[in-house]
C-alpha cells in the first residue's frame, strides 16, 4: 500500500484489481487535499442545525443574491448522452440488477452506492468490479436457474451515485483517519473507468446526494477539478446531477448550480429524502408534524412549491430538471394492485411532464413504458423542454416551509406501516440488501428514514391518532411486538430467525425511540455491518 494508507478488510484477488496501489494512491491524494474542508462543512451542518433548533428558519441567502439576480450565467451544455433523460431507472450495483436496468429501455441508469445500497465492504468493492465490467460491456450473470443475463445492443447511459459527504469508509485509513465514503466511491470509479468511458463516447457522470449548501457543492467542484488535473483530462469532463433532497438545499438551488456550473448537468427532485429532511430539521416544532407518509404526496402545497421552483431554477440556467421516484414494484400475483398503482404512476408522470420536468425516475424496468409515455407525449421528437423557463413560478420561503397537508391525519395504519417497513427494511439492510421490495414498493434508506423519523416525531410531540389516542413509547412498543409477530407469520418462523430480527428491532428502537434524534440511521447501522 502507498505510505500512510491502511486497508482494514480482507482483499481477495478480484478486489486487488480495484484496490491497486495506483488507485489507492489516487484516493489518498484526494483525501489529503479535501478532508479538512469536508470536516469543516460537516461541523457547519451541525452548527446550523443547532441554530434551527434554537428557532432560526432558513431563507434565501442574502450573501449570494448577486448569483440569483444575474440573468446571464448558464451551466455547461449537456453531453449528447445526457441531453435526453426522459426516463431514468435506479438501483444497486449487483450484477443482475445492473444488467436489467441497463437493458430496461430507460435513457439513464443510476447505479447506486447510497440509498439503495447496504455499505458492506463486499458490496462496495464488488460494486466497483461490476461497474468496470459494465463500462467495458463484459458484465454477465447466470442465475441459479441457469438463466443468463447479458447487455443488449442499446443500453442506458451509466451514472454513479456515491455516498454522501457525511459518511466515512472505515475500512480504508489515510494517515490514521477513515477516508470519506464519497471520495472512495467517486475516486475508484473515475480512476478505473474514465479512459474507457471517453473512448466509448460517454463520460464520468455522477449523482450527488444529501447536499445541504452551495459550499458543499463547491467542495465537489474542487474535487472534480483536482481529480481531472491529476488524471490529465480536461476540466468539465465530469458531469454531475445534484439531488435536491434536503430542505436547506431547496433555498440554494441556483447557488448549487453556479458552484458546479462547468460540471453541472441537472437537478433532481429527491422526494423521499426531502420529506425526511423536513422532519429532521424541524423535529422540535409541533407545526412541522406531518401526517401519514402516504398522505404527503407531490401535490400537497409545500412539495408542489419545491418541485415548481426546481423546474424554474434549472431551466433558467439551462440545466435539466429530473422528477421524483416511482417506487412501485409490480405484483406477479395481483393484477388489481398493479392496475391501481400503475394508474397512480401515470398520473404522477403526467403532472411532472406538464410542469416542465425533462425526465423522471422509476425503480423497476416494468415501469419504464408507463413513465415514458407522458414524456413522449409532451416532448415528441425533442430531447427535453429546457425552453420552458416557467417565469410564471414565484416561490417564497414561506411556501417552502408551509408543511400543512390539507386533510392530513395520523392513523394507526400509518403508524403500523412505519414500524413494519422500518423493521423489514433494516433486516434486509443488515443482511447486505439496500433495496427491499416491501408491500409492492421498493423501499430504500430514504423511505426507511421517513418511517423511523415520523415515529420519533410523533412520539416527541405526543401526536394524536385520528381516533384520539396519543402516540407514546408504550403504544409504539406494543405495535412493535405485534408487527414483529406479523412479519414472522408472513415469512415463516425459520426464515424470520435468519433475518437478524433482534438486531433490526434494536436498531429501529435506537433511531426511532431514543430521546436524542439520530441524524442518519446509516451511521449507527454501519457498526452492525461487515
Amino acid at each position: 500500500m502507498p505510505e500512510g494508507v491502511e486497508i482494514r478488510a480482507p482483499v481477495d484477488a478480484r478486489m486487488r484489481e480495484i484496490l491497486s496501489d495506483d488507485a489507492v494512491a489516487f484516493l489518498a491524494r484526494l483525501h489529503r487535499e479535501h478532508e479538512t474542508t469536508r470536516r469543516d462543512l460537516m461541523a457547519k451542518r451541525a452548527e446550523r442545525q443547532e441554530r434551527i433548533l434554537a428557532g432560526e428558519l432558513p431563507d434565501f441567502l442574502e450573501g449570494t443574491r448577486s448569483v440569483r439576480d444575474d440573468p446571464d450565467w448558464r451551466v455547461a451544455p449537456a453531453p449528447a448522452d445526457l441531453n435526453d433523460r426522459r426516463v431514468e431507472i435506479t438501483g444497486p450495483t449487483d450484477r443482475k440488477m445492473m444488467i436489467n436496468a441497463l437493458n430496461s429501455g430507460a435513457k439513464v441508469f443510476m447505479a447506486d452506492f447510497e440509498d439503495a445500497n447496504s455499505p458492506t465492504w463486499g458490496n462496495m468493492v464488488a460494486g466497483q468490479v461490476n461497474l468496470a465490467a459494465a463500462v467495458d460491456r463484459s458484465i454477465e450473470f447466470t442465475g441459479p436457474d441457469g438463466r443468463e443475463y447479458r447487455l443488449g445492443e442499446e443500453t442506458a447511459t451509466l451514472v454513479l451515485r456515491p455516498r454522501g459527504w457525511h459518511l466515512d469508509e472505515r475500512h480504508i485509513l489515510v494517515d490514521g483517519d477513515p477516508i470519506s465514503a464519497s471520495l472512495f466511491d467517486f475516486g475508484l470509479y473515475l480512476f478505473h473507468n474514465v479512459e474507457r468511458l471517453l473512448a466509448r463516447g460517454t463520460g464520468p457522470y455522477f449523482y450527488l446526494p444529501k447536499l445541504e449548501s452551495h459550499l458543499e457543492a463547491r467542495l465537489w467542484n474542487d474535487v472534480f477539478v483536482h481529480a481531472q488535473d491529476m488524471l490529465g483530462i480536461p476540466r468539465g469532463t465530469i458531469r454531475a446531477t445534484v439531488l435536491v433532497e434536503t430542505i436547506l438545499a431547496a433555498f440554494e438551488m441556483e447557488e448549487i448550480l453556479y458552484e458546479l456550473r462547468d460540471h453541472s448537468a441537472a437537478l433532481n427532485a429527491g422526494r423521499w429524502d426531502y420529506i425526511f429532511s423536513v422532519i429532521k430539521k424541524f423535529r422540535h416544532r409541533e407545526d412541522f408534524v406531518l401526517p401519514d407518509r402516504a398522505q404527503v404526496t407531490m401535490s400537497v402545497p409545500f412539495m408542489r412549491a419545491y418541485t415548481e421552483l426546481l423546474v424554474r431554477t434549472c431551466h433558467r440556467r439551462q440545466a435539466h430538471a429530473i422528477g421524483g421516484m416511482a417506487a412501485f414494484i409490480p405484483s406477479r400475483k395481483d393484477p388489481d394492485v398493479n392496475d391501481t398503482a400503475i394508474a397512480k404512476v401515470a398520473e404522477d408522470k403526467q403532472r411532472e411532464s406538464a410542469d416542465g420536468f425533462d425526465g423522471t425516475w422509476v425503480a423497476h424496468p416494468d415501469l419504464v413504458p408507463t413513465a415514458r409515455e407522458p414524456f413522449d407525449g409532451v416532448l415528441g421528437e425533442r430531447a427535453n423542454q429546457l425552453e420552458r423557463v416557467r417565469d410564471d413560478v414565484e416561490v417564497s420561503a414561506a411556501q417552502l416551509l408551509d408543511v400543512h397537508v390539507p386533510g392530513g391525519t395520523i392513523t394507526e395504519e400509518g403508524l403500523r406501516s412505519n414500524v413494519n417497513v422500518g423493521i423489514q427494511y433494516l433486516s434486509a439492510w443488515l443482511r447486505g440488501n439496500g433495496a427491499a421490495a416491501i408491500f409492492n414498493l421498493m423501499e430504500d434508506t430514504a423511505t426507511a428514514e421517513i418511517s423511523r423519523s415520523q415515529v420519533w416525531q410523533w412520539i416527541s410531540h405526543t401526536a394524536a391518532l385520528e381516533d384520539g389516542r396519543h402516540i407514546d413509547r408504550d403504544l409504539v412498543t406494543k405495535i412493535l411486538d405485534e408487527e414483529m409477530e406479523r412479519i414472522s407469520e408472513a415469512v415463516g418462523a425459520e426464515a424470520f430467525e435468519h433475518a437478524r430480527p433482534d438486531e433490526a428491532r434494536a436498531l429501529f428502537e435506537q433511531v426511532a425511540l431514543a430521546e436524542e434524534f439520530e441524524e442518519f440511521l446509516t451511521i449507527p447501522g454501519y457498526d452492525h455491518l461487515d
